[in-house]
């Protein structure tokens, strides 16, 4: 960020002297009369943010204007050009807004391409507004600005999602089908005890992101190049007008921390692996060998060769972005892992994988809310394939626990009926009082509401159990939870 390319190599000839180069660039750079020669075009590209760094232009302006705010309260600037700045700053975000301004590679960033229009705009006021500061701890700024935005608007999407799994639980609170482990029928449960675990899962990720939010909401302007500045800046002025929490305490940390960075990616990336997980689940479930579920036809798309396939697309890009994200994070600890302090200009290569992360994250959200409330469940499917694989095996085991036998022998006893109904090619349920005594004479008539899938799923009543009155409880206080304003 100490580096700019301010001017248009384009208009000197090969043939201008050192000395006339010089004094061109002297009008047009920021920091141009060090050098004797211009940065090639190529350089030029390279070195350049400006084709995904303007997306931060609003958020710029904003912490320009409050560091002009309090250039003028502590008196290094005059009240007159606050309000030219002001003004200038109102037009050019008038410009941005309606598609007029223009972006220059040869001024490298946003700040630059900003300060170059405001200039234009109210002349010397304008070249007044980076007293005090750097783009060092400016960008920095721009960047915990920007990233506080992105939090709050993926915390109110995980409250949607939150909120619309909980009111599909709520749908089907004995709505049963198979537990599994290893993939393989394990217990039964209820679609909307499923559906919750989710709602608990997207329920950590806000509450990470609310943390994050805590270390992002740190303001390092002030910090200036790497050591400070010694114009009689007031910080806390600044973290105020902005809504920061307090002011970063150490000018060497302030502009060279992407701590936070890394953190909000570290978020990101686990709340997409919760969307994979529940994406594999849907992809699977919406298989004609299992077909458990239907997802709006708005989320699939056809096969270009086969007429009656119905893909699951959205889903199955929902797992496969969750490796980009996941890539991101490790890209950025890995840009930060030998940096020596301060500012490097390794760091302007912290910015596309951050939004990148946050963008496919926000669109995820979005699409999963509305994609929840169209899924069609097709609860005969799920409640035939509980009633395979013996779901209630451990039921019997549990049954027999409580008569006192000991729950290794159960256990034992239990896999021997097991055994027995695979080669009868029969349920634990299908099996007559007598032949179920025959494994163990404890067993009674009561057995019989036990073994059924309802009878399962009500016995487990406890806080965080299956039985459709807790599952209903559940998606209540969830829906508590994510109550809007």
């Amino acid at each position: 960020m100490e580096g700019g390319v301010l001017y248009n190599s384009s208009t000197m000839s090969k043939n201008t002297p050192p000395s006339e180069q010089n004094q061109f660039a002297n009008k047009a750079q920021a920091w141009s009369a060090r050098f004797s020669e211009p940065v090639s075009d190529l350089v030029k590209r390279y070195t350049a943010s400006v084709g995904f760094d303007q997306r931060m232009a609003r958020v710029d302006i904003q912490g320009s204007l409050a560091h002009a705010d309090m250039l003028a309260a502590v008196g290094v600037i005059s009240l007159d050009d606050k309000a030219a700045i002001e003004g200038g700053m109102a037009q050019i975000l008038e410009e941005i807004a309606t598609g007029q301004f223009t972006w220059s590679l040869d001024l490298e960033d946003v700040h630059l391409n900003i300060e170059k229009r405001l200039v234009e705009l109210i002349g010397d006021a304008g070249k007044r507004l980076h007293t005090g500061r750097s783009r060092n701890d400016q960008v920095a700024t721009d960047i915990r600005l920007w990233l506080r935005g992105e939090i709050d608007v993926i915390i109110e999407l995980l409250r949607q999602l939150r909120r619309a799994l909980a009111q599909l639980a709520l749908q089907h609170t004995d709505t049963i089908l198979p537990g599994f482990t290893h993939l393989q029928v394990a217990q039964p449960v209820t679609f909307g005890h499923h559906l919750l675990a989710y709602a608990e899962m997207f329920g950590r990720d806000a509450e990470r992101l609310a943390d994050c939010r805590k270390r992002v909401n740190r303001l390092p302007l002030g910090a200036a190049a790497l050591a400070g500045t010694s114009y009689p800046i007031d910080r806390e002025r600044v973290a105020q007008t902005l809504g920061f929490d307090e002011v970063c305490r150490n000018s060497l940390d302030a502009v060279s921390d992407r701590d936070f960075a890394i953190e909000f990616c570290a978020a990101a990336a686990l709340i997409m692996t919760h969307f994979s997980r529940f994406s594999e689940e849907l992809v699977l479930w919406m298989s004609p060998r299992v077909g458990f579920i239907d997802l709006a036809d708005r989320f699939c798309t056809g096969s270009s060769i086969m007429p009656q396939k119905k893909n699951p697309d959205v889903p199955e890009l929902a797992r496969g972005k969750t490796g980009r994200v996941n890539g991101h994070l490790m890209a950025l600890l890995t840009l930060m892992k030998g940096q020596p302090l301060a500012y490097n200009k390794d760091n302007q290569e912290d910015k596309e994988g951050l939004f990148d992360s946050a963008d496919t994250v926000r669109d995820t959200l979005t699409i999963f809310v509305d994609m929840i409330g169209g899924i069609k469940v097709k609860a005969e499917a799920m409640r035939a394939a509980a009633l395979q694989g013996f779901a209630t095996a451990t039921d019997l085991a549990d049954y027999l626990v409580k008569k006192g036998v000991p729950f290794r022998d159960a256990h034992e006893t239990v896999a021997h009926a097991v055994r027995n109904c695979e080669e009868k090619g029969c349920d634990l349920a299908d099996l007559t009082l007598a032949e179920l005594q025959a494994f163990h004479p404890s067993i009674e008539q009561d057995i019989f509401g036990v073994l059924t899938l309802e009878g399962s799923v009500a016995a487990r009543k406890h806080v965080g159990g299956t039985a459709p009155e807790r599952v209903k409880a559940e998606a209540r206080r969830v829906l508590d939870q994510t109550e809007g304003d």
